[in-house]
């Protein structure tokens, strides 16, 4: 699983431009805001983690269907999912998930902070977004790789993946932004909103992988 995980992040970085092209889209996202609502730096500031929530969002959303499409090129799925049970082909996928937001979702972690100043947030809310960004956008990698695998046999399939994963994601959505709130708004509590996103997350590492497995192996019969 480690040879796996080092592969899928070698070809992230050979393929090039994806975690780039994330963050510059999250970027655009952030900036165009302000140029909507005028320059209100205390309004800013209120919304400011939702639109860091909703860029990092769609941002995660670009490179999904990919997830699984070089391999189906090159004829490496058809041979990992004839070659695994379907408890080693769930793991399979969950490495995959794990190497994809470590190569193109983290990168939007980590300049969430930054593009938070220009939402003029406050120091605690930038760090709570950024803490609840760490913990929820993983479950977005496990909720696209079950879209992934069922339009991964489709030579078009990058709209159908974002319209199929961007319901799922909602819960996620809204218990991140509710905690990155109740981190500012006292005396809304912090950790009860925070434990249900981590909640969330691990609950979708495991059904995640395990349905997108399902799909996969359906879309090679």
């Amino acid at each position: 699983m480690r040879a796996l995980f080092l592969r899928e992040l070698r070809l992230a970085a050979r393929a090039g431009g994806g975690a780039l092209t994330g963050v510059l889209f999250f970027l655009a996202v952030v900036a165009t805001i302000p140029f909507a609502l005028g320059p209100d730096l205390n309004m800013l500031a209120r919304i400011g983690p939702a639109v860091l929530w909703i860029g990092a969002l769609l941002a995660s959303l670009l490179g999904l269907d990919r997830l699984f499409q070089a391999d189906r090129e090159d004829g490496s799925l058809d041979v990992l999912v004839l070659s695994s049970d379907r408890h080693m082909l769930a793991l399979t996928v969950f490495v995959k998930c794990l190497a994809h937001w470590t190569a193109s979702v983290l990168p939007l972690v980590l300049a969430a902070p930054v593009l938070g100043l220009v939402l003029n947030m406050e120091p605690v809310a930038i760090g709570a977004t950024a803490l609840t960004l760490l913990v929820g956008t993983p479950a977005i990698a496990f909720i696209g790789a079950t879209g992934a695998s069922v339009a991964v046999s489709l030579p078009r399939g990058g709209l159908l993946v974002s319209v199929l994963v961007l319901p799922l994601a909602i819960p996620v959505l809204i218990f991140g932004v509710s905690a990155s709130y109740a981190a500012v708004n006292e005396p809304d509590p912090f950790l009860p909103p925070f434990l249900i996103l981590a909640a969330l997350t691990m609950f979708l590492a495991v059904i995640g992988p395990a349905a997108a497995a399902l799909a996969l192996r359906y879309s090679t019969d």
